[in-house]
């Protein structure tokens, strides 16, 4: 396989394949994000991809590949025909393959038509990770997310429709000291809208290179310490309608370690959040990442 730069998966895809549809991200705006500004957009041409599975195939010849993930941070952004055959070539190569999933835009996801999802689906796209990072419109508009509140439950609405998987992701502490109970409180919104199987939260962390890192150094943008942290994710929980809808803290970033099943486990998740309070104990900055 060849990779260019580095490459950025979910961390649920950490024992899969890495295939680079695309390079880097067709975007990239967001004042909180450094993962793709070392790389100019670009999608690869369909031939190299397929070199890169037959490679793979070749490295992996005594083992099962299982998942398979098709980054960068705009897969969906290629042509759904284009998209469709890299799909039946990861089933001719590795048929014995059991998900493949994406990073899945909002903008991209519109773009695409009901028929079009149900296409890729029915091609073995099995899984969509979306970023909403808020709920917020303000706070939106503020990251230069480029999407709107109202786009991402649409965008979330079409890929639940289609019968994929949606893992969604949203960024504690990204509303600062100004916004955090309508970020908490607009997130829970979108989320209760949208229902996806899994909803993810990071912890903002603000990195040296980015906009809000120098607005941060300007005075324009406060973090938010751990106990505040806890606050804004407890008014989420208390305020999020979303069956089933498995909710992890779980990832690097984060001060604490939390989880639980929406809505069943609402208390239980609120618990944890108490005895954390109580307790202090937080995992240090040094220890946290990306």
């Amino acid at each position: 396989m060849r990779y260019e730069g580095t490459v950025y998966r979910p961390p649920s895809e950490a024992g899969s394949l890495i295939i680079q549809l695309t390079i880097g991200c067709a975007r990239n705006t967001c004042t909180f994000c450094n993962m793709y500004k070392d790389k100019s957009f670009r999608i690869r041409p369909l031939e190299e991809v397929v070199e890169d599975l037959d490679m793979a195939r070749q490295y992996y010849s005594r083992i099962a590949v299982r998942r398979i993930f098709l980054a960068d941070g705009d897969a969906l952004i290629v042509k759904t025909k284009d998209l469709l055959y890299i799909l039946e070539k990861c089933h001719a190569y590795f048929p014995e393959v059991e998900r493949i999933s994406v990073y899945g835009a909002p903008k991209d996801i519109l773009q695409k038509t009901p028929e079009e999802l149900r296409q890729l689906k029915a091609a073995g796209l099995d899984m969509v990770y979306m970023g909403l990072e808020s709920g917020d419109n303000a706070v939106l508009q503020d990251v230069k997310k480029g999407v709107t509140a109202e786009e991402m439950i649409e965008a979330g609405q079409k890929v639940r429709a289609a019968g994929m998987t949606l893992s969604m992701t949203v960024i504690s502490g990204l509303g600062g000291k100004k916004r955090w109970q309508s970020h908490a409180k607009e997130s829970a919104r979108v989320i209760s809208a949208i229902k996806p199987e899994y909803v993810g939260f990071l912890t903002l962390m603000i990195e040296p290179g980015t906009e809000l890192y120098d607005q941060h150094n300007r005075g324009e943008f406060e973090l938010l310490d751990p106990q505040e942290v806890l606050d804004e994710t407890e008014l989420f929980i208390r305020e999020v309608d979303a069956e089933g809808t498995m909710f992890r803290a779980n990832h690097a970033s984060n001060y604490i370690a939390l989880g639980g099943t929406l809505n069943a486990e609402r208390d239980k998740i609120l618990a944890q959040i108490e005895q954390s309070r109580k307790r202090s104990k937080f995992r240090p900055d040094i220890f946290r990442g990306i």
